[in-house]
């Protein structure tokens, strides 16, 4: 008997931003209303706007990123009711297949400016900058990037479940404790703490219980444990599987900020190749799961769809604990990482890039980041790897080295009329 076409719960307007649809949603909160049942064992595709919700266009000038409007972001699909789902239930989900819309075969990564959002490296590198990437079939190709080619390990960067009241008020009290005593030795944000602004709570109507989520709502900014979030972990693509704990009725599952390939770490924030896509996805429920697996943080099952780059063939750099300026960390796992990152910069200069396509290739490529030791006091130790066979030359140490001009990424123009918002006519 022929299977019936698989259900869209999801469809996107690439045309609108994402606070003028409906189906969508930019807080966590438990009072958001469900879009869409799903029963167990059904599989559905799930349309997911980029991250930006349409802030971003197909330009060789980086002024969209410059001016993004960070307040409108995170327009995740859902929330999702999965039928039986109950608190204290395990939610399974399993990747089918994600994949870039074909009415928009094309992605982004950027560097934002060190003024609006920043990234891992704005201390070397504050200016906005963007990479075009065309995406087609299973490979991604830059003509901001030129010379490299690489195999996408396509997957979501955030899902969860939505909190209970009692788990959403636990967020916001220690969030907001942390700012409190540590805001003040900080130049940038240490926590998103619940903002009005612009919050939106998809199909919601009634002004009061929007108003609630608007004050209360947790941002999705950050990765949280008890439902995993914006976690942005790469190898969770294709085929794997993954466990959540269940907090309310339904579930209330979410799903959005799709990524066409990713480097460990995301490193410029906007990092991934970010993209509006579509993910094939089913569900299924333990009951009691969250006991019976002592769940309270997702984990997860790899699927069997990887990148075949051989573990030989990454060039792979080291970075410790020790500052650029010679500043002597203690098991900064963070700080090693920032120079492991460095030192890649440092050596793909040699072929003709600038410093800032570097950067950008860090944070799109399918690069790997491992904490090698951190437990030889004071340095921690951590590796970048790249794969070698991303490159049209070799990149080798014992290679002769090959620089040419290799044109550039799009930079902002610093016009004097900006593009604050690429939706004039829908600005609120």
């Amino acid at each position: 008997m022929p299977k019936d076409s698989i259900r869209y719960v999801t469809k996107v307007d690439l045309s609108k931003p994402g606070d003028h649809q409906p189906q969508v949603h930019n807080r966590w909160h438990p009072d958001i209303p469900f879009t869409e049942t799903i029963k167990p064992g059904e599989t559905v595709k799930v349309e997911c706007l980029d991250w930006t919700g349409n802030q971003i266009v197909n330009t060789d000038d980086a002024d969209d990123v410059k001016y993004v409007d960070l307040t409108r972001i995170h327009y995740l699909s859902g929330p999702f009711n999965i039928e039986g789902a109950k608190p204290g239930d395990c939610l399974v989900v399993e990747i089918k297949d994600v994949q870039p819309l074909e009415r928009q075969p094309w992605g982004y990564t950027g560097i934002f400016h060190k003024a609006n959002g920043g990234g891992f490296l704005d201390s070397f590198y504050p200016e906005a900058a963007k990479a075009i990437f065309d995406l087609e079939g299973i490979h991604a190709t830059s003509r901001h990037i030129p010379g490299v080619k690489f195999t996408g390990l396509i997957h979501p960067g955030i899902m969860g479940t939505a909190p209970s009241a009692e788990v959403l008020q636990e967020w916001n009290s220690r969030e907001s404790t942390l700012k409190a005593s540590i805001q003040h030795n900080h130049d940038t944000s240490v926590a998103n703490l619940p903002e009005p602004v612009n919050a939106h709570a998809g199909f919601e109507r009634n002004p009061e219980i929007i108003e609630k989520i608007a004050k209360e709502g947790a941002r999705t900014i950050p990765g949280r444990p008890e439902h995993g979030g914006n976690c942005d972990i790469k190898n969770l693509s294709r085929g794997s599987k993954c466990y959540f704990p269940v907090y309310v009725e339904g579930a209330k599952f979410s799903i959005g900020d799709l990524h066409f390939s990713q480097g460990d770490g995301e490193i410029s924030f906007c990092g991934a190749i970010e993209m509006a896509g579509v993910i094939t996805l089913q569900f299924s429920i333990i009951p009691g799961g969250m006991e019976k697996l002592a769940l309270k943080s997702p984990f997860f099952i790899p699927g069997d769809v990887q990148n075949n780059y051989g573990s030989s063939r990454y060039l792979t750099f080291e970075g410790f604990s020790v500052t650029e300026t010679g500043e002597q960390q203690y098991l900064d796992a963070t700080t090693a990482y920032r120079q492991a990152c460095i030192r890649a910069i440092e050596y793909l200069r040699r072929y003709g890039y600038n410093d800032y396509q570097i950067y950008l290739l860090l944070s799109a490529a399918p690069v790997e980041g491992h904490i090698a030791g951190i437990v030889d006091v004071p340095n921690a130790c951590t590796t970048l790897g790249i794969p070698m066979d991303i490159f049209e030359f070799d990149i080798s140490p014992e290679a002769a080295v090959a620089q040419e001009a290799r044109g550039n990424c799009a930079f902002a123009s610093d016009s004097e009329h900006p593009v604050i918002y690429n939706f004039p006519e829908f600005k609120k």
